[in-house]
């Protein structure tokens, strides 16, 4: 009440400096003088409405006549001010000699609890200062110090109380209205403080004179593009933003402000002349050569070279032992954003193909990308049934068509082009030397081979409509939009092939050819003319697609041929067709077992890679070489009496069997030491790594040595050379492993699809004991998966499930860019695995020489507190033998008695 009061007094004092309020204050002036007691009471009440409206302008800090402070217990002591004994609730106050704390500033200097307010200590012009105790902490502290006299006598002299009669009382006087007198203005300092808070131009105006040489004006003016962050002094944007860090309240205040306008008026004048074509000569100046002379021979060149020539050789070495212009940011921000990245790391779906009409209730067995025309990608359907199945409705199954179907990214609703099979197609490739050719494996055992080449435009263009369209007449028919039904144009002799079905098949490469014994021959025709199968039923056969017959055809032979060829079908193969043979036949013999390996999957050394830029380049030299086409008819087999056996070339190769094995063989033929025949060579190495089949033997694409082989419920990375075993393994997962392979652009990365429909992605400079992440891209189990590269920024990786659906999806940046020295990493990283397994190998064979040695101890021990038995003489053994044999023929009788071949009588007989 008494701050209220004070406060109230203050903002009537200060409310006199203008004319209005002084006239009001003279207008009741007059009336005080009638009722001076009413007046009092009305002034106090009306002194108390405006401290609320004071009071709640002040409400953040404090008013300016007080000085809150906290006075610490010796303080309180000193001026007997202490809390709840000198000064209560009740007693607030207590009054301070100015003396007295001059006093303790003098003695206790900045340890005094008054040297923050020395100064208006100082200035207090009376002898008292009232002190106040805050207990409910009002103004932040404890005590707070009146500083001004008028403060002090209305805090300690409060008004009395209005009541509520005197109020009425006021209230129904009426009074008149007195119109104010005008008076002069009178200074009070205000117009100080209006002028402070203007702003002024504290700084001179810079001023630019522009100018331009006179023969310049109406020249031609040519404007370019400027990069701003090429330069240092270039334009940099500083944007906004919003820090959460901070939490800054702001202080407000009423400011006034008087926005004038500063104008300026200025002109130019233009020049304009009439433009005309003008052109200059550039010569260069030229020392003469008696002043090249006298330069070349002057001391000041000499001088001048003995002194940089040291810094010379010195800037010439650093700029080859490191380069000056590489950005090392730039080469940082590619090392992390390998290994991090995580916000675009997972497989995005680019696009999905199903063909309701031929793939209902049908599975995709195998995928394969075009080599040359991007964007073509081509699956196999598969009946999903078992043997018993299939013998069932072998009958129903002759009805429906087994297909290779050649999708285009660009049209997802129908593919481009229907292989037609005679069987389900478990596997095929596109020929690498000319990707026209197509291979595939059947279910019954043969091999069948496609010619697309006649589709090679409309496979190009984009409306799917070919070139030569335009020449056609209005009597031939229309091209339709259903694709077009490709028959095969050769397949192989049913007697004379596999058994079983067809499980994998692979191109030979084009620098070499085998005989009928497996050696290599150099290839001079430069095509890939041989390929490689394997079936289950043990058997690992090379085909030749060239003719080992002489190509002699008369006229007569050659028309018949002609006329009994089918429609639509080409003749490339027509030398083959239903007589082909295998060109060699091999095994791979089990010899711990008998019998022979049943294979599923095999690995060659030298393989194609069709996504990896270098062999693009080479499949688009051989297709510029084969434009003209192919006569496979005319192509012969190399003689082995003049060609060279090419020693480079690796014949072992990796299988997978049936049974989860791992087996190392070589393809070339053996003599038998016995018979003279050759036989298959026998595998020199055997491992058991796998609880199933194994479906995936993939060789790496950038380190050749090392193999991927995925069957049942885990993987195994093996060594070319290490016999000891794989050099990595993983463990057993909760869902069997369908399908893997490597990728195409970083070495230490490769996918493997699950039964349950998911993708694990290993990184194994990431993790090696679980995948780096796991997707899932169907609901159906997951039954191949081919990675591709279209260009450097777009990789794609083609995903089949069990419901006959491919799923291409985009693989993102941190997944296909390698970082700089990744390949070595890598490299390193399975080097030490592979000194770790031989370290293993050597630890093992240590224990177990170390444990037969401490068992040779044992029985050593044993044997030597054992007394020795004395020698028999030789009565004594006689006597023993003849005891023994007196046994041997009594056991004898009486088991010739009880099988009723001898009598009791013999046995007396036998007795005596």
């Amino acid at each position: 009440m008494t701050e209220e009061t004070l406060s109230a007094d203050m903002s009537a004092r200060d409310s006199s400096r203008s004319p209005s309020r002084g006239s009001r204050g003279s207008s009741r002036a007059s009336k005080t003088k009638e009722k001076k007691t009413g007046s009092a009471k009305r002034k106090a009440k009306l002194s108390a409405k405006k401290h609320e409206d004071s009071a709640a302008s002040t409400s953040s800090g404090h008013p300016e006549y007080i000085v809150p402070l906290v006075l610490t217990s010796k303080t309180q002591e000193i001026f007997s001010c202490r809390i709840d004994e000198d000064v209560t609730l009740e007693n607030p106050f207590k009054l301070l000699k100015k003396e007295e704390i001059l006093i303790d500033l003098k003695n206790r200097a900045a340890v005094s609890d008054f040297s923050p307010f020395k100064a208006i200590i100082v200035d207090y012009p009376g002898e008292e200062l009232l002190l106040v105790f805050d207990r409910d902490f009002t103004y932040g502290q404890n005590f707070y110090l009146v500083v001004t006299e008028e403060a002090k006598e209305s805090i300690l002299q409060p008004p009395e109380p209005v009541t509520d009669e005197e109020e009425k009382d006021d209230d129904s006087e009426v009074f008149t209205y007195v119109p104010p007198v005008p008076r002069p203005w009178i200074s009070l300092g205000s117009e100080l403080e209006v002028e402070e808070e203007m702003v002024k131009e504290s700084q001179t105006k810079i001023k630019f004179m522009i100018s331009r040489i006179h023969r310049e004006f109406g020249s031609q003016v040519t404007f370019s593009d400027y990069n701003a962050s090429d330069v240092k002094d270039g334009y940099m944007e500083c944007a906004s933003y919003q820090d959460k860090r901070f939490n800054i309240k702001p202080k407000e205040r009423d400011t006034g402000i008087q926005v004038v306008p500063l104008l300026q008026e200025q002109s130019t004048q233009t020049k304009w002349t009439y433009p005309r074509n003008a052109c200059t000569q550039y010569t260069p100046r030229e020392f003469t050569e008696e002043q090249k002379q006298e330069y070349l021979s002057s001391k000041d060149l000499k001088e001048f070279i003995n002194s940089v020539s040291l810094r010379l050789e010195l800037a010439l070495q650093q700029n080859e032992i490191l380069n000056a212009f590489v950005d090392d940011w730039k080469a940082l921000c590619e090392q992390e954003s390998t290994f991090g990245g995580k916000s675009d790391s997972h497989l995005k779906e680019y696009q999905s193909f199903t063909d309701h009409q031929f793939g209902k209730e049908k599975t995709i067995s195998c995928i394969s990308w075009h080599p040359t025309l991007h964007g073509l990608v081509a699956v196999s359907l598969t009946e999903r049934l078992s043997l018993e199945d299939r013998v069932n409705i072998s009958s129903k199954l002759i009805l429906k068509p087994s297909l290779i179907l050649i999708w285009s990214l660009k049209d997802p609703i129908r593919p481009q082009l229907m292989l037609e099979c005679p069987d389900d197609i478990y596997c095929f490739q596109f020929c690498p030397s000319d990707p026209s050719i197509i291979a595939g494996g059947c279910i019954n055992g043969q091999v069948v081979l496609w010619d697309i080449s006649a589709y090679y435009e409309l496979l190009t263009a984009k409306t799917g409509v070919t070139m030569s369209t335009s020449s056609k007449t209005t009597l031939e028919p229309k091209q339709s939009n259903e694709p077009q039904l490709v028959r095969y144009c050769a397949v192989s002799s049913i007697e004379h092939g596999h058994r079983e079905v067809i499980t994998d098949i692979h191109w030979l490469p084009d620098f070499f050819e085998i005989t009928r014994t497996g050696y290599p021959y150099e290839n001079k025709s430069g095509y890939c003319v041989q390929l490689v199968t394997c079936s289950p039923d043990c058997s690992v056969m090379f085909w030749d697609i060239r003719s080992h017959k002489p190509n002699v055809q008369t006229a007569t032979s050659k028309k018949q041929a002609e006329r009994e060829a089918p429609l639509g079908v080409p003749d490339t193969f027509k030398h083959i067709d239903l007589v082909w043979k295998p060109l060699l036949k091999t095994s791979i013999p089990n010899i711990q077992t008998g019998g022979e390996f049943s294979p599923i999957k095999i690995s060659l050394r030298e393989e194609h890679y069709h996504g990896r830029t270098a062999d693009k380049l080479q499949a688009q030299i051989r297709e510029e070489k084969s434009a003209g086409g192919i006569n496979y008819s005319g192509l012969r087999a190399t003689s082995a009496k003049n060609a060279k056996i090419l020693e480079d070339v690796n014949t072992s190769y990796f299988a997978g069997t049936e049974d989860g094995e791992l087996v190392y063989t070589d393809w070339k033929m053996e003599k038998d030491g016995d018979t003279g025949r050759l036989i298959s060579a026998k595998p020199s190495q055997r491992h058991v790594a796998h609880d199933g089949l194994v479906h995936t033997v993939h060789r790496s694409p950038f380190l050749k040595d090392f193999v991927l082989t995925v069957g049942g419920w885990n993987f195994a990375i093996w060594k070319e050379g290490v016999t000891s075993g794989p050099i990595l393994q993983s463990s057993c997962t909760p869902r069997r492993y369908t399908a893997a392979h490597w990728s195409l652009s970083r070495p230490g990365v490769f996918f493997i699809g699950k039964e349950d429909g998911n993708v694990d992605i290993w990184d194994l400079l990431e993790k090696t004991h679980e995948p780096s992440q796991t997707q899932n891209i169907s609901a159906a189990a997951i039954t191949y998966i081919k990675p591709w590269i279209v260009s450097a920024k777009q990789h794609f990786l083609a995903v089949a499930d069990d419901s006959g659906t491919l799923h291409v999806l985009e693989i993102p940046w941190t997944l296909h860019h390698p970082s700089a020295n990744e390949s070595s990493e890598v490299l390193h990283y399975l080097d030490r695995e592979v000194v770790h397994l031989e370290y293993y190998e050597q630890r093992k064979t240590f224990r177990a020489a170390e444990k037969r040695a401490l068992e040779l101890k044992d029985h050593s021990k044993r044997t030597v507190g054992e007394t020795t038995p004395p020698a028999k003489s030789k009565e004594q053994l006689e006597e023993e033998i003849s005891r023994e044999y007196t046994t041997y023929l009594a056991l004898e009788n009486s088991a010739l008695i009880g099988l009723g071949i001898r009598k009791e009588r013999e046995e007396v007989t036998v007795k005596t």
